[in-house]
Parts: structure tokens; sequence; C-alpha cells
């Protein structure tokens, strides 16, 4: 636990940090208010201060936004190449130094997680959702008082909305609950090729292993499919909880088993078909949700094709979700994918293509827009043995 001191109406304060990204707590605290101008805020962001903040709470907002606009236009002046992964190296290192400077801006949470500011909304909900329940026993040296981001808590709250509502899966025709750090199953095309894809015609209902499962979704269409059972592994605690509980909604939870595990499940089991989403873009990621699309060295997806053939049934095979997002960016050859997939032992028995459908393949003003436009999610069947 790391605690942060400051001295606030010439009295000493003390209180927790924490930040789900990691970020290290700021060594000197300033508080602001209204009266803080956007200039100031972000020349007090820019030297390494926190911010915390002590106005109206709507305000805080306005005044992120207000800081933020700043950032943006001083990076829209910035020069920049053509070139594709120059320009995806320099917007990733943008994207960062705003994110660090927005999240300067802090907020008090109390013991029960209110906020004791102006038009304060009730966040208690989002934060059990993300830290469980409040501590009983108050601490003695921070009153379990905790400092945390704003851009975090906003993002608590919209994703406790999104786990409360859940999100409509057209080839379900119900809703999966996504939770906290878990990736949200926002883009269709990858769920719409699991959906379409012809099953292995090796068994009637086949043995299915839904590896990196997230909130469990490929599990689900593929146990709806026809799959005998559906085994659904994550190393993400919060998306085993998140992918059992939407087994649970579904009525799914005596076919699909959700077992938290590097890749695979425990024992010498083999599947008729494994089903596999990895993260798709080669870099490091700066956050956990962020561990779902950047995979640093390609590490992930070189483990999931390596050890492929040693978790397959002799007429098995495997459905590799990925986008070629990668190669327009210039990350990864198709060559270097296939020549992975060849020196595993794995053949290419056939491929299924889909279009993107999210917003930013058609956002001309998004500074990746050439490389997201051309950008396709590809099904790649795999087998140890010639189709």
């Amino acid at each position: 636990m790391t605690i942060v001191n400051w001295t606030e109406s010439g009295a000493q304060r003390t209180a927790r940090w924490r930040a789900e990204n990691g970020a290290s707590a700021p060594s000197v605290i300033v508080v602001i208010d209204d009266q803080t101008s956007a200039t100031v805020a972000l020349r007090l962001a820019r030297s390494g201060s926190g911010l915390l903040w002590r106005g109206d709470f709507h305000n805080a907002r306005q005044l992120m936004r207000a800081m933020d606009r700043r950032i943006q236009q001083r990076t829209a002046r910035a020069p920049r190449g053509s070139e594709p992964t120059g320009l995806f190296r320099a917007n990733r290192k943008d994207r960062s130094q705003r994110a660090a400077l927005l999240g300067r801006i802090v907020i008090a949470l109390e013991p029960d997680y209110t906020i004791r500011l102006r038009r304060a909304p009730d966040v208690r909900a989002a934060c059990e959702h993300v830290f469980g329940q409040p501590l009983v026993e108050r601490d003695d040296v921070t009153g379990d008082v905790m400092l945390i981001p704003l851009p975090e808590l906003l993002g608590f709250i919209g994703a406790y909305e999104w786990h409360r509502k859940g999100i409509e899966i057209a080839s379900l025709g119900t809703r999966i609950h996504p939770a906290c750090g878990v990736f949200a199953p926002t883009r269709n095309e990858y769920l719409d090729l699991v959906a379409e894809a012809p099953l292995p015609s090796c068994v009637d209902h086949p043995i299915v292993f839904d590896i990196g499962t997230g909130t469990g979704v490929l599990a689900a269409i593929l146990a709806r499919r026809g799959a005998g059972e559906v085994i659904a592994t994550d190393l993400n605690p919060r998306a085993v909880q998140c992918a059992q509980e939407n087994m649970q909604r579904l009525g799914l939870a005596e076919r699909v088993h959700v077992v938290m595990a590097d890749l695979w499940p425990e024992g010498n089991r083999r599947a008729d078909l494994i089903v596999c989403n990895p993260p798709w873009i080669p870099g490091r990621p700066t956050s956990a949700l962020e561990l779902g699309i950047y995979d640093p060295e390609s590490t992930v997806l070189n483990r999931f094709l390596d050890e492929l053939p040693d978790h397959l049934t002799p007429e098995g095979e495997a459905w590799l979700l990925l986008s070629d997002l990668a190669e327009h960016l210039g990350l990864r050859s198709r060559d270097t994918l296939l020549q992975r997939i060849a020196a595993a032992g794995l053949m290419v028995t056939g491929k299924r293509v889909a279009a993107p459908r999210h917003s930013r393949a058609t956002d001309s003003g998004d500074p990746l827009h050439a490389a997201r436009a051309r950008e396709r999610t590809v099904l790649w069947r795999l087998s140890t043995r010639c189709g």
C-alpha cells in the first residue's frame, strides 16, 4: 500500500494511493478547485504534481476536458511522418503522455466510497465492483481515505454501467455483462465469424477449449451451437469471475466450465476445437484492459501456436481469430504469421474474413485511419493434418 501526504488548510493529510493502471503515486499533492484554470492545472501536471480536486465534481470533468483539448492541440502541431509504423508509435506515445497528464487530477474517496464534493455522483456500487467491499476497520494512519485518478474513476462508472446493463450480442440473442478490466465484446465481426463458421466434422458434439475467454462470449456462442463441453480459460481473475457469472445468467454453467489458467486447462485432455482470440497488436500494454489488445513481441500468439498441437485431437482443428491491423501498421507481416504457423507444425486449412464495423474504421480524423480502413478480422482454420 502506497501512502501519500500533503498539507491542506494548514493541516497534514494522509491517504492511500490506488491506480489500476499501475501509475506511481505523485510525490507532491497540490489542492485545486473551481478557481483553477486549465492552463495552471496543466502546468502543475507537467511538473509532476498530483492535483487533488476540492471543487464541484462536474467542474472537475470540465477541467479535464479543457486540459485534454490543450494537450491535443499541442500534439496536432507536432511534425508527423506518413510511415505507418512511425505513426503508430508516435500515436501510442502521445496517448500515453496524455493519459499520464490527465491522470494527475485525483479524487478522494471516503472509506465507504463516497465523494465529499458538490454534485458528486454515487459511485459506491461502481467502486465495490472494482475494489470489493469497503474496509470495515478504520486505518489510524489514513482513515481509509483513498486517492484515485479522475479518469480511472470515470472509467469505473462507465464500466459498471456496461456491467449492469450488458451488451447485446446478436449471435446469442441476449446480453453479455462485461466486468471492469475485462475486454468487452463490442466488435461484432469476430463474434459473427465464430457464429457462422462450420464446426469440425470429426464429432457431432465437439469438446471445445476457449483460450483467453474474457467475458465468455465465444464459449457461450459455441455452447449454443452444440458443443458437447466447453472449457474456457483465462489468467485474469476478474475475467474468470465475469465469465462464470455470464454462464450462470445464460443457463450454460453445466456445459461451460470456466477455469483460471495460463492458456491451457490442467491435465492431458485434448479438444476437437480450440478457439483463441489473442491480443492482435505487438506492443506493450499500458493498462490491464489493454492486455486484450497489445501483446509484447507477440508472446501470447506465439505460445498459443507453438503449444497448440499438444492440445488438439488428431482430427481436431483450431480457430485463430486475429485482426490484421498489425500488418497494415508494419508491426508484423503476413509471411511472418504464416511462417510461425508452419514452424509450429500446423497447416492452414481455410480462413474466413470479415471487414470491421466499428467507428474507428470510418473516422478520417484518426491518425491511423489509413491502416484501420484496410483492417480485416480473419478466422484462420488450423490443423495438424492436411485438409
